[in-house]
């Protein structure tokens, strides 16, 4: 069972860590555009691989990496990278919720108004940027605790 829980969790950090990573790359090229529809189509997909693929990867971290320590009988607070993973993990879905959700809410309404070719707003490039930014500053807590995990330093 231990290694079940075991492939679900990595399987979870790298639907995960790719999902935030590509969505990135994919909407910058996507804004860089200036095309309201692309962009608008590029929110959009932000959007629903958020709901799927990266909602699917936080669970599956969760449950897999959970299951694997108590199927171990791991004290979930006893080895240091083990810790600090749970930590940087928490990090990085503060700052999701706290900065990033709500910037993409406003996005996806801001997109949906400019989708069939009208104006994109600069509140709409602002926000983009703010996402950028704190899209990689969340992204690089979640690397970290991929590292900590397979190579267990602490």
């Amino acid at each position: 069972m231990y290694e079940t829980f075991k492939f679900l969790h990595v399987l979870g950090a790298i639907i995960l860590v790719g999902n935030v990573t590509v969505t990135a790359v994919w909407k910058v090229f996507a804004d860089r555009t200036r095309e309201a529809t692309v962009v608008a189509f590029g929110q959009r997909l932000v959007t629903i691989t958020d709901w799927s693929l990266t909602a699917a990867g936080i669970v599956l971290i969760i449950v897999g990496g959970y299951g694997a320590a108590l199927t171990a009988r791991m004290d979930l607070f006893g080895a240091k990278w083990l810790v600090w993973g749970q930590i940087l993990f928490a990090v990085s879905g503060i700052i999701w919720a706290a900065i990033l959700v709500p910037v993409q809410v406003r996005q996806a309404r801001a997109a949906r108004a400019f989708a069939t070719g009208g104006e994109i707003p600069e509140a709409y490039r602002r926000d983009s940027r703010r996402w950028l930014v704190w899209g990689i500053l969340a992204t690089v807590p979640l690397v970290v605790a991929v590292w900590l995990m397979v190579y267990k330093p602490i």
